[in-house]
């Protein structure tokens, strides 16, 4: 789970944390005459030592480096590097293993013994195993052979021997061409049948051509080993691509995330892209590119950036040269994808001209201005429905973003609320906030949000080792949207959504509705750049510390570390037997409490524990959330088999039987509500001009017409409208008159 940290814009005791320790630091003096270069392994040493320096003193619980952390980061960065065991054999375990609980020494001493052994038999083993596989898929596999394997790589032991891994990695193959070969095999079938979503055009052409006919087994085998050999060596284009720096990033990590998992060292192109992430922003063409071989291809052009405005670059573009104005152009086939995106990225008003070949196969010179690029999937959104005579709104927020850089620029809390007014010029009766799988983001603004929907007074607590809480207040009695209100999470909704969640659950202030817990995560994370506290550097940017300064409490006391929070009305999904969230992790910090703040319960919901109830009753006695818990079920028995067999005829067997219990499930992916959602007419305006901003948008309404879940968050709003009491009964809701013309 990659959440997203929460960030506190102006926190006195971190200001005072960093001027202590930039006190403390001077000591670090880089060396003088120094490159910053891909092999610097007193650059290295710079980093291990300050990297722990800062942790100990502004972590919020540091842990003490002994034999113990030594232990964990052993372990931690031994899995890192080879997770499926098909790398390293038992003897270089054995090797490994002297140091195990030396780490924590040599971090003290600044030794990179370990890391520097690790390494260098690391290489030796990826080079040995290009070799295997290009062997064992020169030659057809047998697929007669009775044999299987086991997939729980944590629990398997290392290869004895260089055999013993060969046949290790045949076996790893051959599961992967097995289960491709059955594939093929049954979309030839589907095509003998006519039943495979082929068009009517292209079955119409197909039967004018010779090579119509079935393919028989030995090509579809044949085709499966080229895939898996194209595969397997994108991927190892890939890993040659990574330098000493990225390696000795995974080693320094692993003794980052033993203070905690949120703790972690982010690389100077990590730190760019948290920024960008975070902010939901950047400067540029505004192009994602993917590496294809040794060449760039664009994948998709950002809505309203340079490249999509400019109309000259398409999707399967492949670049070949970039340059900076009227610069000499710089070939980039075979450059690491990294170094390509910082060659076409920079300042807003600079030039860029890329030759690209283009789709068609033509070469072409663009020129393009750089500008500021928002990535609009970030941003919050929001959808009108109407059902029973009654308007809703939906708004979806995809993580708490905020531009540190610039006061006036967009962040999660203003955009919510333009949200909200346009919904309220839609005459809405309700609202539901989704921060599903949203994984958090800046602390500003889920207290901004959250204040648009109470009065005024406390939002979260948040405390740092040692020192009294703090506690951050909506200080605005405005309420922006006092109407019912259903709150979405699931089983990702960490930190940022959590803090929502929990602050709109302890009011009373709406429905939380969703998975049985949030994921769990209840501290807080700082971004301290690690430049500063190195005078007179010449080695180069040294990149950045995200550590866990503060943990944050619920306004009743409670911490949602390792707890989550608990939905009001627990809704099944795929994941509910399976363990996903902090208290999964083996060193989270621990569950904790503190006093209450002082706040209010909202007590305009007349109706509130009723439409809990009645959310509660539907759910039990519908079929098809009934069909969804055994489905959850039978995901967590299918997730928890790790033995396959190698054999077609059994492998097929399998594979059918598992069909024939998925097709009992397939009503859950065919569920459509028949509810029409609808832009707001700002958007609306977007659609008609920018045809990918609509393609997302209608791709948006159709999934939300597909989703059981929001249509339980509208029946909740329906039983959340004000139902005014009239002699001591409940006056029912009329429906409004709908007036056709």
């Amino acid at each position: 789970m990659n959440t997203i940290l929460l960030f506190m814009k102006r926190n006195f005791k971190l200001v005072v944390l960093a001027i202590v320790l930039s006190a403390s630091l001077l000591a670090f003096k880089a060396l003088e005459n120094n490159t910053s270069s891909s092999a610097d392994p007193e650059k290295d040493k710079l980093l291990l030592e300050l990297l722990t320096f800062v942790i100990e003193r502004g972590h919020y619980n540091p842990v003490d480096i002994d034999d113990d952390f030594s232990k964990g980061v052993y372990k931690d960065y031994v899995e890192a590097l080879d997770p499926s065991k098909r790398f390293f054999i038992q003897s270089d375990i054995d090797e490994f293993a002297e140091y195990e609980t030396k780490i924590d020494d040599q971090i003290k001493n600044k030794d990179l013994t370990f890391f520097e052994l690790t390494y260098s038999v690391y290489l030796k083993r990826m080079n040995e195993s290009q070799k295997y596989y290009k062997e064992i898929l020169e030659e057809p596999f047998d697929y007669t052979v009775d044999e299987t394997i086991n997939t729980e790589y944590e629990k398997l032991p290392y290869a004895k021997n260089s055999s013993e891994l060969k046949e290790r990695w045949r076996k790893q193959i051959k599961l992967s061409t097995l289960s491709s070969l059955t594939d093929k095999m049954k979309l030839e079938e589907d095509k003998l049948k006519g039943t495979d979503a082929t068009s009517e055009t292209e079955k119409k052409e197909n039967k004018t051509k010779v090579d119509a006919k079935p393919k028989s087994f030995e090509e579809l085998e044949k085709e499966t080993r080229e895939s898996s050999l194209k595969s397997l060596d994108d991927y190892y284009t890939f890993i040659k691509e990574l330098d000493r720096n990225d390696w000795f990033g995974v080693f320094v990590n692993a003794v980052a995330s033993r203070f905690d998992p949120h703790t972690n060292y982010m690389a100077p192109d990590d730190k760019e892209r948290f920024d960008v992430s975070i902010s939901g922003k950047f400067e540029g063409i505004g192009a994602r590119l993917q590496k294809k071989n040794d060449l760039t291809e664009i994948t998709e052009l950002i809505s309203g950036g340079p490249a999509w405005r400019g109309k000259e670059l398409e999707p399967g573009d492949i670049v070949l040269k970039v340059a900076q104005g009227d610069q000499e152009p710089v070939d980039i086939v075979g450059m690491r994808l990294d170094n390509v995106v910082k060659k076409i990225k920079g300042p807003k008003g600079t030039e860029v001209r890329l030759t690209v070949k283009k789709v068609d196969g033509s070469i072409k010179v663009i020129s393009l201005i750089r500008d500021m690029v928002e990535t609009e999937e970030t941003y919050a959104k929001s959808s009108v429905v109407e059902r029973n005579g009654m308007k809703y709104g939906i708004i979806y927020l995809p993580k708490f973003y905020i531009d540190f850089e610039n006061n006036d620029g967009r962040d999660a809390g203003k955009d919510v609320a333009i949200e909200v007014e346009r919904l309220k010029a839609q005459g809405v009766k309700g609202i539901i906030m989704d921060v599903r799988d949203n994984g958090g983001g800046s602390l500003k603004t889920v207290v901004d949000i959250t204040g648009l929907f109470i009065e005024q007074g406390p939002v979260v607590q948040i405390k740092s080792a040692g020192t009294k809480k703090e506690v951050l207040f909506d200080r605005d009695a405005k309420i922006q949207w006092d109407g019912p209100l259903v709150v979405m999470v699931n089983n990702f909704s960490a930190s940022a959504s959590e803090i929502l969640a929990a602050a709109i659950q302890d009011y009373k202030r709406g429905v939380v509705l969703g998975s049985k817990q949030t994921y769990g995560k209840g501290t807080v994370q700082n971004v301290i750049d690690l430049n500063q506290f190195v005078r007179g550097n010449t080695l180069g940017d040294l990149g950045a510390l995200k550590t866990t300064t503060q943990k944050f409490y619920r306004i009743n006391g409670g911490s949602t570390q390792l707890e989550g929070v608990s939905s009001d009305v627990v809704m099944p999904d795929r994941y509910s037997y399976i363990d996903i969230g902090e208290r999964d992790l083996d060193n989270a910090m621990p569950w904790s409490k503190i006093d209450e703040a002082q706040y209010s319960v909202w007590n305009k919901q007349i109706n509130f524990e009723k439409a809990i109830e009645n959310s509660k009753n539907r759910m039990a006695g519908d079929e098809h959330f009934q069909l969804i818990d055994k489905s959850a079920k039978w995901t967590k028995v299918r997730r928890d088999a790790v033995v396959y067999s190698l054999k077609l005829d059994a492998f097929l067997a399998e594979q059918k039987a598992v069909e024939e219990q998925g097709k009992v499930f397939k009503p859950i992916t065919d569920y459509k509500n028949d509810l029409l959602f609808k832009a707001i007419p700002e958007d609306e305006v977007v659609m008609k001009k920018d045809e990918s901003f609509k393609e997302k948008r209608e791709r948006w309404f159709e999934s939300l017409s597909k989703d059981i879940y929001v249509e339980e968050a509208l029946n909740v709003l329906d039983d959340l409208q004000a139902k005014p009491v009239v002699k001591g009964k409940v006056e029912l809701k009329k429906k409004e008159k709908v007036v056709k013309s």
